[in-house]
């Protein structure tokens, strides 16, 4: 379970094994086994060990890492060491947000413990279940028939839609996010990200910056946002398109739901030549739905209407892509980026910089 590359310029034939599966701990980021057993012990429900670790290979925002012993299997996600982005790698507010919906049984791993006493690993974590099952990062669904990819496809925006039906005062997270005024601030706060990772001028973020403020879209209702939906944060079931478990919620909170539909329909407009994109893709040969068929199918399961701005919505989007990469491109200077992947994704600012500043144009910028 692990934070995932957004751009990572991995091939469609190497990202699977890129990206699954464990490896060595970074030694940046190894932990006391000792001391960790000792708090599972007192803190996790079942825990018993000898306790084994190992990293989980993509990510590189959260190190996440995978704790095994003879009887059970567990994840556990933290705080990166070192000096930080306000806000950033939030895991408290993954456990806050998982705890509520496992609760109200929609598809996340199982909450055990929150430790926010850095003295134990270095740094706040929380210990979660393993889920067992696939995480499939190449879009194109390669090995796949047409069947098979458009049921992950309509599980995956239906999994979307059922989030966004919760009311968060219904389900405890009232408090979660402020309500209102979400494009405007999250435009704000990503601004802000970009500002204090800024190691070269922008041209094209310069001007997103002072376009998208000026042409905000109307205020839909108030749901929890994922802010990271796509295919390859899902653990689906081993022969089905079932969805066990939506992953990764560091970017979560409450705001428009439309800004979660928008950033997973991203994928269509991206470069079928990679991994993470369709754009010019034989979609109907190989049975995954147009963003047509995605739009309406969302709109159908969720109640929510379907957009009519995706050009400001893609311009957005983009550009809060590529302040997160920015922000990992000053990680990777202050030497605190936790992936092998994060100078690629840091190399990928100016051109999602220059994609979202095509959509912003074609919106009026």
């Amino acid at each position: 379970m692990t934070q995932t590359d957004t751009t990572a310029p991995a091939t469609p034939e190497d990202a699977q094994a890129t990206f699954s599966g464990t490896r060595e701990v970074d030694p940046r980021y190894r932990l006391d086994t000792a001391t960790l057993d000792r708090w599972m012990t007192d803190h996790v429900d079942g825990y018993a060990g000898p306790l084994t670790i190992r990293q989980f290979k993509g990510g590189q925002s959260n190190p996440t890492y995978e704790l095994v012993t003879p009887t059970a299997a567990y994840v556990l996600r933290r705080k990166p060491p070192g000096a930080l982005l306000q806000s950033a790698h939030a895991v408290d507010r993954e456990f806050t947000v998982i705890s509520a919906l496992h609760a109200q049984g929609y598809p996340v791993a199982r909450p055990f413990a929150l430790c926010s006493d850095e003295a134990v690993i270095g740094s706040m974590f929380y210990v979660m279940a393993r889920v067992e099952g696939r995480v499939l990062w190449d879009l194109k669904l390669p090995g796949m028939e047409p069947s098979e990819r458009r049921a992950i496809y309509e599980a995956q925006v239906d999994a979307l839609a059922a989030l966004h039906r919760f009311e968060p005062e219904a389900i405890g997270l009232a408090d979660y996010g402020r309500p209102g005024n979400y494009f405007e601030r999250q435009t704000a706060r990503w601004t802000k990200q970009y500002r204090a990772s800024e190691t070269h001028p922008i041209a094209d973020m310069d001007r997103l910056i002072a376009f998208l403020p000026q042409d905000l879209p109307s205020q839909g209702p108030t749901r929890v946002v994922h802010g990271d939906f796509r295919l390859d944060n899902l653990i689906l079931a081993p022969e089905t398109a079932e969805v066990r478990a939506v992953l990764d919620w560091e970017l979560s909170t409450l705001g428009d739901p439309l800004a979660d539909l928008s950033y997973l329909l991203i994928g269509w407009a991206i470069p079928a030549s990679l991994r993470n994109g369709l754009a010019g893709a034989d979609l109907k040969a190989l049975g995954i739905p147009s963003v047509e068929e995605t739009v309406a199918r969302y709109a159908a399961r969720s109640g929510t209407p379907a957009p009519t701005n995706l050009d400001w919505l893609f311009a957005y989007n983009l550009f809060r892509l590529a302040a997160i990469c920015q922000g990992i491109g000053g990680r990777v200077r202050d030497g605190t980026a936790a992936s092998p992947q994060a100078r690629a994704m840091a190399a990928q600012v100016e051109p999602l910089a220059a994609a979202a500043w095509s959509f912003a144009q074609k919106a009026g910028g």
